[in-house]
């Protein structure tokens, strides 16, 4: 393989660690490599990448770790000599249903992330809420209720989004911390998926939900690709602006931040391409 060929890397954030590939236009493996959140990022002291709460049905994991495991996990192949300046593209996936909250003014840290810092210390205050549900949370019953109440029941809501209201699914979590936490709902700014957060650290700004990944929060009409309002008035105030408007799962989102050029050397014309959940 010629040293300057082009390569492509793709993410993985998990529940347990964050894995990446890197592949060659031939899609032969070139280099891979993970974090793993337990033992690797014990000071966030969590059993499977999560923290159980006491209800027994409250499940998340701190955002903050997975930013970490992205320093790490770049410093990890920086030394081994990864060579990022070839890299043309990434993309990557996020376990499903998990969602964080940007806090309001967090989009311009993003845009003018300091590259002699890690992320971890340039994000610490840009979270409205340290803890993030994931897809094992089951603590939104009374809100999934709610939400099949107003589409008209179960069928009907199902016929919507393709799927009847489930605790996991991120609208339902987002009524549940409106109701409950009202202030943390308050201070956000942007509303993101385990998928799309990830793309946004490496774009440097708020990169938009995917279809396929949008598609199982209860919240997306699945026949037009927009958000029902039915279900965004049942969940949430303003929800539209906290969510952005979804996009096509193979979208070129933009170049990848300055930060990640200055600090590994990242091509400038790296491609961002919108990232998904793990199922899909």
């Amino acid at each position: 393989m010629a040293a300057d060929s082009p390569l492509f890397l793709g993410f993985d954030f998990s529940t347990q660690q964050l894995k990446v590939v890197a592949m060659d236009a031939d899609l032969k493996v070139v280099h891979q490599d993970n974090v793993q959140f337990d033992s690797e990022l014990p000071e966030f002291r969590t059993h499977g990448g999560v923290h159980i709460h006491a209800d027994r049905l409250t499940v998340t994991s701190p955002v903050l770790m997975w930013v970490k495991a992205l320093d790490l996990l770049l410093d990890k192949m920086k030394g081994a000599g990864f060579d990022f300046s070839r890299v043309t593209a990434l993309s990557g996936s996020g376990q499903q249903h998990g969602s964080v909250y940007w806090r309001r003014g967090a989009v311009q840290t993003l845009r003018q992330l300091d590259p002699d810092k890690s992320l971890h210390e340039l994000l610490q205050l840009c979270f409205s809420s340290a803890a993030c549900p994931v897809w094992m949370d089951s603590s939104s019953s009374l809100q999934c209720e709610q939400l099949q109440e107003a589409a008209g029941g179960e069928l009907s809501l199902a016929y919507i989004t393709g799927s009847k209201a489930y605790e996991r699914f991120t609208g339902n979590q987002i009524a549940k911390l409106q109701q409950s936490r009202p202030q943390e709902y308050q201070d956000t700014e942007r509303i993101s998926l385990v998928s799309s957060f990830a793309a946004s650290l490496f774009l440097g700004d708020y990169a938009a939900i995917d279809y396929s990944d949008g598609s199982g929060m209860n919240l997306l009409d699945i026949r037009t690709r927009s958000w029902s309002e039915i279900c965004l008035e049942a969940t949430a105030p303003h929800l539209d602006r906290l969510l952005g408007d979804p996009q096509p799962s193979s979208s070129i989102l933009g170049p990848v931040s300055s930060y990640f050029v200055s600090r590994f050397g990242f091509c400038p014309d790296c491609r961002v391409v919108s990232f998904t959940g793990d199922n899909p």
